[in-house]
């Protein structure tokens, strides 16, 4: 068969394929069957997914002919102009921009299921939607976050619902006495001319952490997506093993690939003057820069959600195992 007669069958149809509710292209390729592409030229229909034929009204379906000439359709989603991931999305998926209205931005990571109600939730992390600790519950959460341009009054999208608290080792003192000793101490310095200064910190050695991580309560359900960009939906959880192939889909650095190197490591994070302390963590090479903070971790050959981004380096990447997340915010996916 000749491409020339698939796209004269193509053009003389082309207007009754799109009027179509679920059709949103149309053009020529090879046919695909039981999943493999063979070498039969046919006429292809776009749709925004495949729904079985008894589900479709007559009308709607795409004839198995046109002309003599087969059809095939084939799934490829709503599609959308691309704009940045930076930008303001209505409706918004996974991997754009977001973050609580006192903080720049991170990533949204994905959608979960709130196990009591069944209720769709951004996740993200607490440092994203939750200013580490500093916000309060209903907190506006911005799409874009304000690195991004996001402004409270035009761009909240959800409201912060709950988060896992994250516990400090050491922090900036709250201590009125060893304030007023290191006042004295500093007013000494000064007297002295020394040019060096004493701070206080609040020690808490013994604190632990598994993850850093929130979630939002979107304010239209229908401005959220469940689809992470460049990845698609997610369906369902998968543990962790040593050179398992991953990828994430975040703010900053877009959609990255990389494998986990190191498991179950306990590592101490910055988060600017506090540090915390973090176990059971998952470990890959550089597959982030600041801002992708919240990005999902998904094994590569599937759909499966691993792990959720929360810090980095020039070296490394680290991310809370998918498991601690979940059942720390009581939700699914």
């Amino acid at each position: 068969m000749e491409q020339a007669q698939v796209k004269q069958a193509k053009d003389l149809h082309k207007e009754q394929i799109l009027s179509k509710v679920n059709v949103v292209g149309v053009g020529l390729g090879y046919k695909v069957t039981r999943g493999r592409r063979t070498d039969e030229l046919c006429v292809v229909a776009l749709v925004r997914r495949k729904v079985p034929e008894a589900a479709l009204d007559q009308t709607e379906l795409v004839p198995r002919e046109l002309d003599g000439i087969p059809t095939d359709v084939v799934d490829v989603g709503e599609l959308r102009a691309q704009a940045a991931r930076t930008d303001r999305w209505r409706p918004a998926p996974g991997g754009v921009s977001i973050g609580h209205y006192k903080v720049t931005a991170g990533t949204f990571g994905t959608i979960v299921r709130e196990r009591s109600s069944g209720e769709r939730l951004i996740l993200s992390n607490n440092h994203v939607l939750a200013n580490s600790n500093d916000a309060a519950i209903g907190d506006p959460i911005l799409q874009p976050g304000t690195a991004d341009d996001g402004r409270e009054d035009l761009d909240t999208i959800a409201q912060l619902a709950r988060f896992c608290p994250i516990e400090f080792v050491s922090q900036p003192a709250t201590c009125g006495i060893a304030l007023g000793v290191v006042a004295a101490g500093n007013a000494v310095a000064r007297l002295l001319g020394s040019r060096h200064r004493l701070r206080a910190y609040q020690s808490n050695p013994e604190a632990v952490n598994l993850a850093d991580a929130a979630v939002a309560r979107p304010i239209n359900p229908a401005e959220v997506l469940d689809e992470i960009l460049e990845i698609g939906t997610i369906g369902g959880t998968v543990g962790a093993s040593l050179g398992m192939a991953v990828r994430k889909s975040g703010r900053t650095t877009g959609l990255t690939t990389g494998q986990i190197t190191v498991m179950d490591s306990t590592v101490t994070v910055s988060y600017g003057d506090r540090t915390a302390s973090f176990e059971g963590q998952l470990v890959s090479g550089p597959m982030s820069e600041p801002g992708d903070s919240g990005s999902l971790l998904v094994e590569a050959g599937s759909l499966r959600a691993v792990g959720l981004l929360f810090a980095g380096s020039e070296q490394a990447t680290i991310f809370n195992p998918i498991r601690e997340v979940l059942d720390c915010l009581e939700v699914d996916l």
